[in-house]
């Protein structure tokens, strides 16, 4: 791993404090913001969160040694140097940068932002790069690559804290990796978790709502956003979403567009859907090509379009690029089968705001040769205006709605499930007739897998690929395509049954 020891007084020096209490001096031995991992040498940095501030915890990271304090006022009582700065979290992301040697300045920085699209965007765009022996690092959603080993991202947030991001750019210079794709939240982009990245290139998938109960406003989301195409010399920007006028307008330099509707500088034509992906027509300056998508939808069509953007500005083989594209399987808990036999469809897919699960209806919505059901729920402590208008649009395009937790978190669950009923209710789902509210989530999938029959599609959204669901501060175990999986062997499905299933089928 690259990394360096460093005095305390060039430390100050790169995250210039307001003013210093007490004498920097001394031999730095490590970076933290969580007090109990200080080591005696450490500088411990007072980061305020949404629940916990890092100040209440400053004594006790003197206790155990820390060599100084890095915060944003100060505390009386302890007996080492506090460099006090106007955000913590900004001085934590230069002293990581610092600390890890700078890594982006050694590696080619594609960030991917938009409120759906991110992950599949970022692993199509990986794919491509990785045809082109760009040897492409990933820090996304569902995983981690650095070298050539890929790993799940256990973490909920997708872009990490600027000290462990920064080490894990470190890692990928050390493991020969050439670039990275590293999606880039609105959380990410205004927490300053982003910060000395140094973005190469940045992509934009559709930007809608989300994230308001931090964000405040859609414009403020918004604005979060447009920092990295702030910051990035090359832009790519989906023509056919509705805020590309925003984001054009914020760009500084080279801009490629993509899209379907739109004239764009890379396009999408003759499109030809199916169950199993989507082949359509190509083209981008002088190349025209066809693409063989192994990702259902149209959405997805855009997401591949956005990676063919992204070769296309950067002057790489765009029938390589295609063929790369053709050779993406899927992307865990993306739109991802859940096979045991059964004689009807289930699909786990990450889809968690009125817009994403719009889209994924409707595309599910032909291969239906039955009832279209969804079980589905909204985050606590998160965008709260999104609830309602997410149990509109399913009881509009879906035939059942099963209302479920999804990571309540402090909020009562029940209050959150009510919000997103009321709005179903209000679309004209009645309960017991297409409408449940059952807050335990296995419960609620057993539930959907009984009433499915012959011809369905059931669609499980919002856990998509998480490995667990947050009731207050505790983290349960939950693994959505695990729990399909028992439930439909529960109800007799995945053994070899033949009578049973002719019996359901009839």
């Amino acid at each position: 791993m690259t990394q360096r020891r460093m005095g305390l007084g060039e430390l100050t020096d790169v995250i210039a404090p307001e003013r210093v209490v007490g004498m920097p001096v001394g031999e730095v031995s490590g970076l933290g913001y969580d007090s109990r991992s200080v080591t005696p040498g450490s500088v411990f940095f007072a980061v305020p969160g949404v629940h916990v501030d890092g100040h209440r915890f400053v004594s006790q990271a003197a206790a155990r040694g820390a060599l100084a304090v890095v915060a944003e006022r100060e505390t009386a009582g302890i007996d080492v140097p506090q460099l006090i700065v106007d955000r913590t979290r900004r001085a934590l992301a230069d002293a990581a940068d610092a600390w890890y040697g700078r890594p982006s300045e050694r590696l080619e920085v594609i960030g991917v932002t938009g409120t759906d699209g991110k992950t599949t965007t970022s692993h199509l765009a990986a794919a491509v790069l990785a045809a082109a022996g760009r040897r492409p690092g990933m820090v996304g959603t569902v995983a981690l690559r650095i070298g050539d080993r890929v790993r799940p991202n256990q973490d909920r947030n997708t872009t990490p804290e600027a000290l462990e991001l920064q080490a894990t750019l470190a890692a990928m210079v050390d493991a020969g990796n050439q670039s990275v794709v590293l999606e880039a939240t609105s959380h990410g982009l205004a927490l300053d978790r982003l910060r000395n990245c140094r973005f190469d290139v940045g992509i934009v998938t559709t930007v809608t709502s989300e994230h308001l109960e931090f964000h405040g406003t859609l414009e403020a989301y918004r604005s979060a956003k447009a920092r990295l195409i702030d910051e990035a010399p090359l832009v790519i920007l989906n023509a056919d979403d509705a805020a590309f006028a925003y984001f054009r307008a914020r760009a500084r330099s080279r801009v490629v567009t993509y899209g379907v509707e739109s004239d764009a500088d890379v396009r999408a034509t003759d499109l030809q859907p199916t169950a199993d992906g989507t082949g359509f027509r190509a083209s981008a300056g002088r190349w025209q090509g066809v693409v063989r998508l192994r990702l259902p939808g149209r959405f997805n069509v855009h997401n591949a379009l956005a990676a063919l953007a992204l070769a296309h500005a950067q002057a790489l083989d765009l029938d390589t690029a295609a063929h790369a594209l053709g050779e993406v399987a899927g992307v865990p808990g993306r739109m991802e089968r859940i096979d045991e036999g059964q004689p009807f469809a289930v699909i786990v897919d990450y889809a968690h705001t009125a817009d994403s699960l719009g889209k994924v209806l409707r595309m599910l919505r032909p291969l239906a040769s039955g009832r279209l059901i969804v079980v589905f729920g909204s985050a606590g402590e998160r965008d709260r205006s999104k609830r309602a208008p997410m149990g509109r649009i399913v009881a509009e395009l879906a035939d059942a709605l099963v209302i479920a937790d999804e990571d309540p978190r402090l909020e009562d669950p029940r209050d959150i499930n009510e919000a997103i009923a009321a709005g179903a209710r209000a679309a004209g789902a009645a309960e017991g007739d297409r409408l449940w509210v059952i807050d335990d989530r296995r419960a609620a999938i057993a539930h959907a897998v009984a009433i499915a029959r012959a011809g369905d599609v059931l669609l499980l959204a919002g856990k998509g690929h998480e490995q667990c669901i947050i009731y207050g501060t505790e983290r349960r175990w939950w693994d959505e395509r695990v729990v399909a999986r028992e439930a439909l062997r529960v109800a007799g499905w995945g053994t070899v049954n033949d009578r049973r299933a002719d019996d359901r089928q009839s």
